[in-house]
């Protein structure tokens, strides 16, 4: 394993992260949708502040990449004039939310959303960075394999229910208790111990034994499962890929020339509201079988200082070497920025070479070391077990 240093944060707007291209400045778009005025916004100052290479986030966000120390605060200017920017770094890290982008004009999502938002802005809770919310609240779920570790949902019959990340069943709550429920159960999480040292998820705490109390538990269960979602035409708009999770400031603004709003999605996708044309655009994914699909990874070297390796460059390679029911992940480090949980290959560079994790993530113990980039993509057999 390499000798990454976990940083155990995410980076925000106010708090930016230094990579190896400059800042990382992380927009955390309020109910997890973007006005077209927004979004037009953001491809401009992309341009004129960062490199113009932006990244959509497993946690459903955006990021403004090679921002130097000089441009940063006209940046943060131009983010509260497009109302992004939250008032302090404490609140901006609490807020921390994934949103369904399959909801419907009048349901409860966004009004839940908004709740959640303000309710987290006036708490005073301590919470590690990377514990966030999901709003799931559709007739089936659609972010239970997404990080979260507080989730609002609904059951079978169509009625709320809050639930624990780790905890098999919910419990159900009238519209007007999802919200408080919801902050109940984070700060039993920070008051049972569930946060050492600024660090903590809710699945972990409770697979480590603790016991969610009478008022927090249920016996409700959530709504099925709905099949993973691929780029094509919903009832809602188009549901784009972003290929590697990256796009050119020029590709953003074409979102917004015909006036639709994006709703993010973390699946490296957005949706693009009411639209009936998948919209064309460098690095966009509009096939729901795309290779590109298969892979994830990150930004990788020289973009990030952290990096061994070109990550990104080696996905891009490998993907149409790759079996349609597979998922490949390449991280540059061990650190696993672009996905925390297991994938069916995972390869991590280190100094020495890749290293190879089957049905694993970067953080387990890889079968193969100091695998050579090259010799997997002359021979990708390696990856499920040709040697």
């Amino acid at each position: 394993m390499s000798a990454s240093v976990v940083k155990g944060w995410c980076p925000g707007a106010l708090r930016p992260m230094q990579s190896g291209d400059g800042l990382v400045v992380r927009v955390r778009p309020f109910g997890g949708r973007l006005e077209a005025g927004q979004v037009a916004g953001l491809a401009e100052l992309a341009e004129r502040y960062g490199n113009g290479l932006i990244d959509v986030t497993s946690r459903a966000n955006l990021q403004i990449r090679g921002v130097n120390e000089q441009g940063h605060r006209p940046l943060l200017d131009g983010l509260a004039g497009l109302r992004l920017l939250d008032p302090d770094t404490e609140i901006e890290a609490r807020r921390n939310i994934l949103v369904t982008p399959f909801w419907n004009v009048g349901d409860e999502t966004q009004a839940l959303a908004a709740e959640l938002e303000e309710a987290l802005a006036d708490s005073a809770l301590g919470l590690p960075t990377k514990f966030g919310f999901a709003i799931d609240d559709g007739t089936s779920r659609v972010l239970a394999g997404d990080s979260a570790d507080v989730r609002i949902e609904r059951d079978r019959g169509g009625r709320l229910l809050v639930r624990a990340d780790g905890a098999r069943f919910g419990r159900s709550v009238a519209r007007g208790q999802a919200v408080s429920t919801a902050l109940a159960l984070a700060n039993w999480f920070i008051t049972s111990g569930g946060a050492k040292g600024g660090r903590g998820r809710m699945a972990a705490h409770i697979a480590a034994g603790a016991a969610l109390p009478g008022t927090l538990s249920g016996e409700t269960e959530p709504a099925p499962v709905m099949a993973a979602s691929r780029p094509g035409h919903y009832p809602h708009g188009a549901l784009v890929g972003v290929a590697f999770g990256q796009m050119l400031h020029t590709t953003l603004h074409q979102f917004s020339g015909c006036g639709h709003a994006l709703r993010m999605t973390p699946w490296r996708m957005v949706l693009s509201e009411g639209k009936r044309e998948m919209p064309s655009g460098a690095g966009l994914i509009t096939e729901p079988y795309d290779p590109a699909l298969r892979v994830i990874a990150c930004s990788g070297a020289p973009r990030c200082r952290e990096a061994h390796a070109d990550a990104r460059a080696l996905a891009a390679t490998l993907a149409p070497r790759i079996a349609l029911d597979m998922q490949l992940h390449v991280s540059g480090c061990a650190k696993g920025c672009a996905r925390s949980g297991a994938s069916a290959v995972t390869l991590v560079a280190t100094s020495a070479g890749f290293n190879l994790v089957r049905n694993g993530s970067t953080r387990d113990e890889p079968v193969l070391r100091g695998l050579n980039g090259a010799d997997i993509v002359s021979d990708p057999s390696i990856l499920v077990g040709g040697h």
